[in-house]
């Protein structure tokens, strides 16, 4: 892992914090630690001369993550709050909940005139998730993007993580307008690379101070049946859906045991959106449900092996999301795919097409993102369920 100092010393802060609140108080507010990398704090703040600043730790070369971490909860304890800053001689600066102290080094490093009139880099917000910091892998549109503007909804800070990045800016913009503050943070991503997911993984610690939910949202779906597949296509859908939830999973476990070393009591969850069709076979659509019925067995794999650090691993199986993209896209949506490959008999229309599948859903609507977010929800409070596939499709598929 690159950068493993400042990482850990920032998931050391979170961590030992959080506990420490929970421990004086009860309270578990959020505590979202920013680094910079570098250590250029005023000389009176970094001796405590400059109180208006807030409170400020500081530490020589040679202190541990764990040292700078229990520092942080012994203040806690002392003072009920949080430290405001904390230095490091081998780390950088960090700062906590992004006090008003981050807005004046943003002032001082920028140039900008006013310090006070800088808009803070989050803030805490209310929510069930609130403190919570979630990275959702293909969620510039669709059910990606769905999901994580629910979760920054309930309070949660968002990584949105996607490989079109004209479209993740402008989510990460939207979604920052509805927190009414810095919450939410885009970043190239491709899940098929091993580099690109510790990136990734990373980037939510430098901005937030840790990883909490990791959501393998990021999907590809080909229809074909078996004669008709080309061997470059099923490798797309097999990479993207199969390999990629494995390479995600891998990168937020890393971080996520640095947290347990902290927080041993602190749960995690690592979440595949997978499908109804990693639940039963699909016709003429085998590349997909094979991604996702092998997506499923690494989830229950995965959750024995990381049981011990308080991580969760589940799967959502969502029905169909009809008003997205992957199906309502007018060129390339599956309506228009299932209906050039024939999948639905006698099928003239898109239309004929999706009336088709609305019929097949007791419900008789399509999944909404606001569904699955309230599954995403409901396995973070649940503490006592791992290795579950957890069906969200309107009672078109009940499990046995």
């Amino acid at each position: 892992m690159q950068n493993r100092t400042i990482i850990e010393t920032a998931c050391a802060i979170r961590m030992n914090g959080m506990r420490a609140l929970r421990s004086c108080s009860g309270d578990p507010a959020p505590v979202v630690v920013t680094c910079t990398g570098e250590s250029i704090l005023p000389p009176d703040v970094v001796s405590g001369a400059d109180r208006s600043w807030g409170a400020a730790l500081t530490f020589g070369a040679g202190a541990t993550p764990a040292q700078i971490g229990e520092a942080v909860a012994a203040h806690v304890a002392k003072t009920g709050t949080l430290p405001s800053i904390i230095d490091s001689a081998d780390a950088g600066v960090f700062f906590v909940d992004s006090s008003l102290a981050m807005n004046r080094w943003k002032a001082a490093t920028m140039g900008r005139p006013d310090p006070d009139k800088i808009r803070p880099a989050v803030k805490p917000r209310a929510g069930r998730l609130a403190g919570r910091v979630a990275v959702v892998t293909g969620s510039a549109q669709g059910f990606g993007r769905g999901i994580a503007e629910e979760l920054v909804r309930e309070g949660a800070c968002i990584v949105v993580a996607d490989l079109n990045d004209e479209l993740g800016r402008r989510a990460a913009s939207e979604l920052n307008a509805i927190a009414g503050c810095e919450a939410a943070l885009f970043c190239h991503a491709d899940v098929t690379s091993a580099d690109s997911m510790d990136a990734l993984c990373e980037g939510a610690v430098f901005t937030f101070g840790g990883l909490d939910i990791f959501v393998a949202n990021a999907g590809v779906l080909i229809a074909g049946g078996i004669d008709e597949m080309q061997e470059k296509a099923f490798d797309l859908v097999t990479g993207v859906n199969y390999k990629g939830f494995f390479l995600g999973a891998r990168s937020a476990a890393r971080v996520m045991r640095l947290q347990h070393r902290f927080d041993p009591d602190h749960a995690m969850d690592i979440v595949q959106i997978s499908s109804k069709s990693g639940l039963q076979g699909s016709n003429r659509n085998f590349a997909y449900a094979g991604s996702k019925f092998g997506g499923i067995g690494l989830v229950q794999s995965f959750a024995l092996e990381l049981v011990d650090c308080r991580i969760k691993v589940n799967a959502i199986c969502p029905g169909n999301y009809f008003e997205g993209p992957l199906w309502s896209d007018p060129e390339k949506g599956l309506f228009v795919q299932y209906l050039r490959a024939g999948k639905v008999p006698g099928a003239s229309t898109v239309d004929d097409v999706k009336k088709f599948y609305t019929d097949k859903v007791p419900m008789k609507r399509g999944c909404l993102p606001l569904d699955v977010a309230r599954a995403i929800i409901y396995l973070h409070e649940q503490q006592y369920e791992t290795g579950q596939a957890l069906p969200v499709t309107g009672g078109q598929v009940m499990l046995n």
